[in-house]
């Protein structure tokens, strides 16, 4: 690599990587970033010397272990290079790398800033990143400008309006492929649910809900030892001292007020509903209860003078917000994550011939189902209507994370490399998805007022085609 690209590269990382605000026009940004020497004339071709698709990993806790994992489960792969500042989670990624007799990666560490040496000094066919998310849109645009062709980025993409910019200005302007790695989307129910979508037994849709309610009590406080809480095991801790997410994830509870992660619920629903391709988001309004599970929490664990209890968390309990779209529907969206409470995405697909509802798993459609008026087990209609992904992988992707979902969006990732297709779920997606964050924190400010959505595609919507996991 010259010292022309790696002094173009670090300049626009300091440039390009401050930002915050929350705007709706995507005018000014902190990514529009690209001058004589672009990111798109320094691509490699795919699986460049042994034929091997060349991956990077920044974050190597246990999201990363999980990609990782799929990654070296298929032929063709292998991984060049990991980052990341804690030394016991890289020594875990390589002790699990290992298993798979291969060459271990190089590591880059130290530093926060240690992921920008390792893209200037590296090429990759695709780095995801899975880091706190603070650092997802920084990192994914200096990829981007260093000239990754695809990217995959955790969810959420991004906190910010700003950010969501940022990262749908740099694909464009790069040309690299920004992948959002929201692996519900290839959930084997909701691909299905798709699936059938998409050969009209639900009619035209008109409705849906979905969300992310799943008690985080004992992730965003831990012993610093485990993962999840255990009542009795420990003295609780949030922030530098505690494990894992708990380091980082509990202060998203203190700074925000609104649905700070939306995209597993938003995601399969915007895949249903064609959203960016045929139909967007137009507004939304959003209303948040009040803040009371995370204190009684730390009360009932570790008493009333413990520490923490001094804290004042602004995320009310349970975050609604309402969403309407160009094409008519209207999606209920909810965040839950500081009550007890078992999980649930509550899915809910609706359309003028009949719905399927995750939360019992029903599916009712007229004049087909068994009985009128009565549910049918969702069962019945998913092992007939099984997406042909999942037709085709189900087997190998068993014993795969999350049920197999994981397996399945790299999958479809992996077909997209090496075709040098579209990303799977792109950045108007990313930007999209995440942009709830911010628009509800935004509307919850203002007492539920509407928000107007913004159109991440500047109008190319209207002519884009539905794209997600067809096959041929």
């Amino acid at each position: 690599m010259d010292n022309t690209r790696r002094s173009f590269l670090k300049k626009m990382t300091v440039a390009g990587i401050g930002t915050a605000g929350l705007v709706l026009s995507g005018q000014t940004n902190a990514a529009e970033v690209v001058t004589e020497t672009t990111a798109k004339d320094k691509k490699k071709p795919v699986g460049k010397d042994d034929g091997k698709l060349r991956f990077g990993f920044i974050g190597t806790g246990s999201r990363c272990q999980e990609h990782i994992n799929n990654v070296l489960s298929i032929q063709g792969n292998k991984i060049v290079a990991i980052c990341d500042i804690q030394q016991k989670s890289i020594q875990k990624t390589l002790d699990h790398i290992a298993k798979f007799n291969v060459e271990a990666p190089k590591v880059y560490t130290g530093s926060e800033r240690e992921f920008e040496k390792m893209l200037n000094n590296e090429d990759f066919d695709c780095v995801i990143i899975a880091s706190p998310w603070e650092w997802h849109t920084p990192m994914a645009i200096t990829a981007m400008k260093a000239g990754v062709p695809y990217v995959g980025v955790e969810v959420s993409a991004a906190i910010s309006l700003q950010e969501c910019w940022d990262l749908v200005n740099t694909s464009e302007s790069t040309g690299s492929q920004l992948n959002i790695m929201e692996n519900v989307c290839y959930r084997r129910d909701c691909m299905a649910a798709l699936n059938m979508v998409r050969q009209g037994l639900f009619g035209e849709l008109t409705h849906a809900r979905c969300g992310y309610q799943h008690d985080l009590r004992g992730v965003k406080f831990n012993d610093g030892e485990h993962y999840n809480y255990v009542p009795g095991s420990g003295d609780l801790r949030m922030g530098p001292t505690a494990f894992s997410e708990a380091q980082w994830r509990g202060n998203h509870s203190v700074h925000f007020n609104g649905d700070i992660y939306p995209t597993h619920g938003i995601g399969p629903v915007g895949t249903c509903m064609d959203i960016n391709r045929g139909n967007v988001f137009v507004s939304i309004t959003s209303m948040a209860t009040q803040s009371r599970g995370l204190h009684k929490f730390i009360v009932d664990n570790g008493g009333e003078n413990h520490p923490l209890a001094k804290v004042r968390f602004n995320l009310g309990d349970i975050v609604t917000s309402m969403i309407h779209c160009a094409n008519g529907q209207t999606i209920i969206v909810t965040h839950d994550t500081n009550s007890p409470r078992p999980y649930s995405l509550g899915f809910r697909i609706q359309g003028t011939e009949g719905l399927w509802m995750n939360d019992g798993d029903h599916v009712y459609i007229q004049g087909k189902s068994a009985k009128e008026d009565e549910w049918d087990a969702a069962e019945t209609w998913f092992k007939k209507y099984d997406h042909p992904l999942w037709a085709k992988h189900g087997a190998e992707a068993t014993n795969a994370g999350h049920g197999g979902m994981d397996y399945i969006m790299m999958i479809d990732l992996l077909d997209a490399i090496h075709n040098k297709k579209p990303a799977p779920m792109d950045c108007y997606d990313a930007a999209a998805w995440s942009a709830i964050s911010g628009l509800s924190e935004m509307s919850i400010a203002r007492g539920g007022a509407l928000v107007d959505f913004p159109d991440f595609t500047r109008g190319q919507w209207i002519n884009r085609k539905p794209s997600f996991a067809l096959t041929d």
